[in-house]
């Protein structure tokens, strides 16, 4: 039931390549939990879970509005609904409901398509930002006789 980290799912941006990485570690971990039936890991793992995929969203929007890409709110919305499904599966566990099979099916299926679809659909515009900003400092600093004599 574990997701592997295929080249497949990297946008080109390593920070955000990084951190879908960190969230599918984060899959398997609830998996390899709820293989040995560490019920209260898989709860555990779950709250970790969420956290970093909240702030990993937020980084992501950052981003996204920097770069100005067009399609953002949109993005967000995706994002706060699968939030909140997410925290509906925090309260049914809480509640006493087995919810690891359901959860995990629901977080992998996710996760690779929201990798494939949503996030490769906003790389390029975010990646054009990133190389013109590193330009522009570069421009900025210029040579190393302007650095010094400047």
């Amino acid at each position: 039931m574990a997701i592997a980290w295929t080249a497949e799912l990297e946008l080109g941006i390593p920070v955000i390549d990084s951190q879908h990485q960190r969230i599918v570690d984060y899959i398997n971990t609830v998996s390899d939990a709820h293989k040995s039936h560490r019920t209260n890991d898989v709860f555990s793992v779950l709250d970790e879970l969420v956290d970093y995929t909240l702030s990993h969203f937020a980084f992501e929007e950052s981003l996204m509005e920097e770069s100005g890409y067009p399609f953002l709110n949109a993005h967000k919305k995706v994002h706060r609904l699968f939030a909140r499904r997410v925290a509906s599966f925090q309260q049914r566990a809480k509640a006493g409901d087995d919810i690891t099979e359901e959860l995990l099916h629901v977080l992998k299926a996710w996760l690779v398509n929201h990798i494939k679809c949503d996030d490769r659909d906003y790389s390029a515009v975010v990646k054009a930002n990133m190389i013109e900003a590193t330009r522009r400092t570069k421009a900025k600093q210029g040579s190393w006789f302007n650095r010094l004599f400047g």
